[in-house]
């Protein structure tokens, strides 16, 4: 099924349990599937685009929510971090830390990266690799530590 399938769904759900933080974060992710859509080329976005919206959208809300916490606004926060939660639902499992690390380890094995300088390297493999899998902060995280060690 179509993330815009499953979206629609989850909105029909969300308006019937009146559940706000779900109604706006799935009004968000169709708002921005729509955009896509019709500022490309007119085709379909394919599932690596979709993850990427989804990857966009949850990456703002997080942000916002950091932003809101550091001025001590924890009211505007949580509902930021909610509405992450609920967008996060149509994302693929993420990997955990140790996962990640084994992956980007192949990929230094494989291609024999070493240094700092091989870091735009990695990390093009590694996002091509886990896409959709793993948050970027991790992966250039890992990917940092690494190399570095």
């Amino acid at each position: 099924m179509s993330l815009q399938t499953n979206i629609t769904t989850a909105l029909k759900e969300a308006m019937k349990a009146k559940d706000q933080i779900a109604l706006e974060s799935l009004r968000a992710i169709k708002s921005e599937i729509l955009l896509a859509q019709t500022s490309g080329n007119g085709a379909e976005l394919t599932e690596t685009d979709e993850i990427k919206l989804l990857q966009k959208l949850v990456k703002q809300r997080k942000d916002a929510a950091a932003i809101f916490v550091e001025q001590g606004r924890n009211d505007l926060a949580a509902p930021e971090l909610a509405q992450a939660k609920v967008i996060e639902q149509f994302l693929p499992a993420q990997l955990s830390e140790a996962e990640v690390e084994a992956v980007i380890k192949t990929i230094i094995a494989e291609g024999n990266f070493a240094g700092m300088q091989s870091m735009g390297q990695v990390m093009g493999l590694a996002n091509t690799k886990l896409a959709g899998s793993a948050d970027g902060k991790t992966i250039s995280a890992i990917v940092k530590k690494l190399l570095t060690a």
